[in-house]
């Protein structure tokens, strides 16, 4: 067996890569990374290093690497005979993945098992989007394309920190990991992925991980950030970091199981399992990486504002959310170019502009007026706004 993984930093390594590598295919790792890719092409393996509880050390070998902008044609072949392609590359650089594997898809020859095609990014129904520019790439019909390949939305989830330096290939990662698949589109032949878990219906897994992980690991790291803590682990020691995570991650929980049904009590011991997790001493990660791209995260269906709309539907204020979300506009890291985005946005527009810019609300929205308050706080924090 064989997959092509598109995404050949820690996550692709320290995750997907291994899992695949543990379920028996030969991985070929494709990115753009010139350094990255020679070092894999010139290396028998790597180890991945799991810490916390029930620490170990994995082996990953059998597997090639090739440079996907200079070695195009020979991606394109490997695709054209692989059974599976996964991605961990971010959503936003899923489109310009698409033409690659859309020429591959096109390459297979007629009567060859359908390719697999599951995008493993930290984003809702990122197949989805993957598929949808696959689709204006194929150069044949969507009839042919759906014969030729099955598309499974996915959900991933494993802390992956920035590493120590000199490590190498070698990853550190944390024990815990969770991949949730949508069995539904393979049509009974999944691909046999020791650790993953098929269900039928993936949305309200997603929306358990983006509400609950990404939600709480953000939170974390920006009212850490506003308490002058580095390590993330050392926010989840502080006893009101923990309280306002804490108080986010209620109203999340209290969403998730009115939305989706989950078992209040089984959603809790999720909350103490992620919670726990955060608090991982031997993970060296910090409140600047895991609070990056802070635009992205107060989008209008991300990890803050998608909740908060929600609950404020509901008949909520969601002032937990609302506190996380004011911390994150206070966020600052001049290595990150969102940071000085969100700056330009809070400086250059409205306040009533800036709401609807930076959280995709209408003035209509029961939260909008929230929000709307925090973000004039937050233009008064940093300057003037506009009139």
């Amino acid at each position: 067996m064989k997959a092509v993984h598109f995404g050949a930093g820690n996550i692709g390594r320290g995750f997907v890569g291994l899992l695949l590598h543990e379920a028996g295919y030969e991985v070929v790792f494709a990115d753009v990374a010139d350094a990255l890719i020679d070092q894999l092409a010139s290396t028998p393996g790597y180890d991945v290093h799991e810490v916390g509880e029930a620490p170990t050390v994995k082996r990953v070998d059998n597997y090639r690497a090739l440079n996907s902008r200079t070695q195009e044609a020979a991606v394109v072949a490997e695709i054209a005979s692989a059974d599976l392609v996964t991605t961990a590359v971010g959503p936003n650089v899923l489109k310009f993945l698409a033409p690659v594997i859309a020429a591959g898809i096109a390459g297979r020859a007629n009567g060859q098992d359908p390719l697999q095609v599951m995008a493993c990014e930290n984003a809702i129904n990122a197949t989805d989007l993957l598929r949808k520019e696959i689709v204006t790439a194929y150069s044949g019909s969507e009839a042919d394309l759906a014969e030729r390949a099955v598309f499974a939305n996915t959900a991933v989830d494993r802390i992956v920190p920035n590493q120590a330096p000199g490590q190498g290939l070698d990853v550190t990662v944390e024990t815990f990991f969770e991949w949730v698949i949508d069995r539904t589109a393979f049509a009974g032949a999944e691909p046999a992925i020791p650790g993953a878990t098929y269900v039928d219906d993936l949305a309200p897994y997603i929306e358990r991980k983006l509400f609950t992980v990404n939600t709480g690991h953000a939170s974390c790291a920006y009212f850490g950030y506003a308490a002058g803590m580095e390590k993330v682990s050392d926010a989840m020691a502080h006893p009101e970091v923990a309280r306002r995570v804490r108080a986010v991650l209620d109203e999340t929980k209290q969403l998730l199981v009115d939305k989706h049904g989950f078992d209040a009590e089984e959603q809790e011991a999720y909350v103490q399992k992620i919670l726990h997790r955060f608090s991982n001493p031997h993970l060296p990660d910090t409140v600047q990486r895991v609070g990056r791209a802070p635009l992205r995260k107060l989008g209008r269906n991300e990890r803050f504002v998608g909740p908060a709309a929600e609950l404020a539907e509901r008949g909520v204020v969601p002032s937990g959310l609302l506190s996380a979300i004011q911390a994150a506009l206070a966020f600052r890291d001049p290595a990150d170019p969102e940071v000085e985005a969100l700056a330009g946005i809070l400086r250059s527009e409205t306040p009533e502009q800036a709401t609807m810019s930076v959280s995709g609300l209408e003035p209509a929205h029961p939260l909008y007026q929230h929000v709307l308050e925090l973000v004039r706080a937050a233009q008064a924090d940093s300057g003037p706004a506009p009139e």
